[in-house]
């Protein structure tokens, strides 16, 4: 294939059957394919059949170049690895291992030693056709194998899909690091060029890539950087379509130039044309406004004119309406005067009453006067500040009318230069629009250049994952150090299991001496029994005990379930008592309202007291409004008023219960807090007692072997005295008395321990058993 500019083009075709194995050359001239158990040879720049290497009885799996593409490795299902040399076709080595069917082979840079992978488990390298060394790998079979170009790494693949890092050169036993990667066997391994990476494909269908570094993190240092040819793969073909599309694109865009010149021109004529009509439309326009405007004036000045003649109608009738009213109004007086004559007298008596009655109300009325001077003082100020206000608005009225006008004249004149403004803005971007199209063209130019400066930043980028790899090798150094000082810690645990295993081995034969004394340890199991069954019995009691307390438990939950009925009922209640409460504060204020209106509205009456006619017309007004609406609502506030007891009632209810859920929450917080405390308590006790059971059991068992090892010592004494008339020798004798003694003050100690565990054990029991109930929680069994 050739590697263009674009693309991947096939250039050209062999046809050779189940060809599963293939390999280039370092140089790239030639390149081995496989063809069942043969191997041919091609040339890339002739394509001929170079030769063909015949050898091998079975599939031949693995095909590898040496450095210098003299020799060729190669290895099969038949177990053989064969060296070919590349010019003249004959084998030049051959390492042939029937039990093992091979699957990879690799080869050192020197080109003299291979290494070679199979079904047997173990990696071969092989030096002049014969087997230096096998690494063996455990119980997995090793598939592929790979070198780097260096020769200084070896990495091999399993068919667990796990990558192997062998340790280089190879010992034996094989030392590795493992890498899990793929979930099936691994098929082919390659590593890069530069040794920087590995590449490894599997039977699961994937690919890795895993880079290459020592044991301190560090990747491997290149001899020469590579150098990447600047030179880029193109056909004839593709150089003529890109050429001839660039012309194309230039001659379009000329065309595109006088396309938008031309339009540009039609949408200015376009353009000026529209401005011509649109100004003899608004002069037309304001004509016809200035007309209405002269219309409107003389309407005005005849309206005037008319409203002046209605006024002197008026005036003349109003007059001759007065000469009327005063005629009969002088003869009412002379009627009136008549009885005013008769009426002086009575009043001369009614003035002496009136007059006691005055004094008596002088001092009431001058301090009535007195309030309500200030109280109209206040409303003169505020009338006097609305007649300014009123005057004000009507000026600005006045103002805003002038103003309206004027902002007419003014919209017009603005909306023409608007107009102009918005088409010149096309205009203007229209040509904006033809620069920036000449401008991509330079875009395009330059976006080469952008891109080689991506190119440095990544390059950058990669120097500073390098750095960052370079740490991670340290702590991968300080993780070794970590696995270093681990394997030492295993070695000293080896060596203290190997003394604890004799120590074991001595208890052992310390076991079977005790299983003698077994007979005697029965016995005291049977004591035991003994004193279990007033336990059992304790335990009984217990049981009877948390019954009673169970039942208790019940009880309380019970009256719990009716309190918070009755608090359900008693919130209800609150929740209407808080109703009715907002009900009759609404009432008072509406109430409180209606005297203030109802004073303002006599007071206002009072001002009518030198008129009698309107006075009794405001006073029946009063009356109608006040005593009749009264009676109304009397009848229809009679329910209302049911339902706001009620309502009020309820809410006092609901207000109640809900204060005394709260506090039954938190009495039930308080309880439960108590509860979980003594439980802990409770708990800790019964660790306690159960460690000092176990403490008086060992000691038990302890005092019971020491005791019958005295046992034995003193019987092995009798016997020895009786049996044997003639005098021992002094030193055991003595030697024994000094056991003997040290075992009895042993067992004294020990009682003694085994009396305080006693108190001990007892006095915890009383606090576990006598601890009072509280919350209606039960209090733990104490457990053996």
């Amino acid at each position: 294939m050739n590697l263009l500019i674009d693309e991947i083009r096939t250039f050209k075709e062999f046809t050779i059957r189940g060809c599963r194995e293939c390999s280039f050359s370092n140089g790239g001239h030639y390149f081995a394919t496989v063809h069942g158990n043969v191997i041919q040879l091609y040339s890339t720049t002739t394509f001929e059949n170079v030769g063909n290497l015949k050898g091998h009885n079975g599939k031949v799996r693995s095909v590898i170049w040496s450095q210098d593409d003299t020799k060729i490795i190669s290895c099969g299902m038949d177990g053989a690895v064969y060296e070919w040399n590349v010019y003249t076709g004959k084998r030049d080595g051959e390492s042939v291992l029937k039990s093992c069917s091979y699957t990879g082979v690799a080869v050192s840079p020197d080109g003299r030693t291979t290494y070679a992978v199979g079904s047997d488990k173990t990696l071969k390298e092989i030096c002049d056709s014969q087997i230096l060394r096998e690494v063996s790998s455990s119980d997995m079979v090793l598939t592929q194998v790979s070198m780097s170009r260096s020769g200084r790494m070896l990495f091999v693949g399993t068919n667990t899909g796990t990558i192997r890092a062998m340790k280089f050169p190879l010992t034996v036993p094989g030392e590795w690091q493992e890498h899990q990667a793929h979930t099936g066997a691994i098929t082919k391994m390659r590593m890069s060029f530069d040794d920087q990476y590995m590449f490894t494909v599997g039977e699961d269908a994937s690919l890795f890539i895993y880079k290459a570094t020592d044991k301190e993190g560090r990747g491997l240092k290149r001899d020469k950087d590579i150098v990447y040819a600047e030179e880029i793969l193109i056909t004839k073909s593709d150089l003529e379509e890109k050429n001839s599309m660039m012309a194309e694109l230039k001659t379009r865009v000329e065309e595109l130039k006088m396309e938008n010149e031309y339009q540009l021109r039609l949408k200015d004529m376009n353009y000026n044309e529209k401005i011509k009509e649109l100004t003899e439309k608004f002069i037309q326009e304001m004509e016809s406004l200035k007309t209405k405007n002269q219309v409107l004036k003389t309407d005005k000045e005849k309206e005037e004119a008319k409203h002046e003649e209605e006024i002197s109608d008026v005036r003349e009738k109003h007059s001759r309406e007065l000469q009327d009213l005063e005629s009969a109004n002088n003869q009412k007086l002379m009627s009136e005067y008549e009885k005013y004559q008769e009426l002086q007298s009575k009043s001369q008596k009614m003035q002496e009453d009136y007059d006691r009655q005055l004094e008596e109300m002088e001092a009431s009325k001058e301090q009535a006067l007195s309030e309500l001077t200030e109280y109209f003082e206040t409303k003169l100020q505020e009338k006097t500040g609305q007649l300014e206000q009123s005057q004000d608005e009507s000026r600005q009225q006045v103002r805003e009318h002038e103003e309206t006008k004027r902002q007419i004249e003014e919209d017009a004149d603005r909306e023409i230069l608007d107009i102009k403004n918005k088409y010149e803005r096309r205009l203007r971007e229209e040509k904006e629009q033809n620069l920036r199209l000449k401008g991509e063209t330079g875009i395009m130019r330059k976006k080469f250049t952008s891109l080689q400066k991506e190119i440095d930043d990544y390059k950058t980028e990669i120097q500073r994952l390098h750095g960052e790899q370079n740490k991670l090798q340290g702590v991968i150094k300080s993780l070794e150090k970590d696995i270093y000082g681990l394997k030492k810690e295993i070695q000293e645990r080896d060596e203290t299991i190997q003394d604890k295993e004799k120590r074991i081995y001595d208890l052992k034969k310390k076991n079977q001496e005790l299983e003698k004394f077994k007979f005697v340890l029965d016995y005291k199991i049977k004591e035991l029994k003994k004193q279990i069954e007033p336990r059992e019995n304790d335990i009984k009691a217990m049981k009877e005990q948390i019954q009673e307390m169970e039942s208790e438990l019940e009880r309380f939950h019970k009256r719990n379930t009716s309190l918070e009925l009755n608090i359900d009922v008693l919130r209800q209640k609150l929740k209407a008592t808080d109703k009715e409460m907002h009900m009759e504060r609404q009432k008072v204020t509406d109430v409180e309202a209606v005297v203030k209106r109802f004073k303002t509205e006599l007071y206002n009456c009072v001002g009518f007291i030198q008129e009698p006619k309107k006075l009794k017309e405001s006073v029946k007004q009063l009356y109608q409004k006040y005593v009749q609406d009264d009676t109304n609502e009397s009848s229809a506030s009679v329910d209302a008023d049911i339902q706001r007891e009620y309502s009020r009632q309820r809410e006092h209810l609901e207000r109640s219960v809900a204060s005394l859920r709260k506090k039954l929450e938190k009495d039930n917080e308080i309880h439960r807090a108590d509860n979980v405390r003594i439980m802990q308590e409770n708990v800790t006790l019964i660790k306690e007692i159960n460690d000092l059971r176990r403490e008086l059991k060992i000691a038990r068992t302890q005092v019971h072997d020491l005791e019958a090892a005295l046992g034995v010592m003193r019987r092995t004494q009798g016997s020895g005295g009786q049996g044997v008339k003639s005098a021992p020798p002094r030193k055991n004798t003595t030697s024994r008395e000094s056991t003997a003694d040290d075992l009895e003050k042993i067992i004294s100690i020990q009682k003694n321990e085994i009396r305080k565990l006693r108190e001990q054990i007892h006095d915890l029991e009383n606090l576990t058993i006598n601890r009072p109930p509280s919350g209606g929680r039960l209090p733990p069994v104490p457990v053996n």
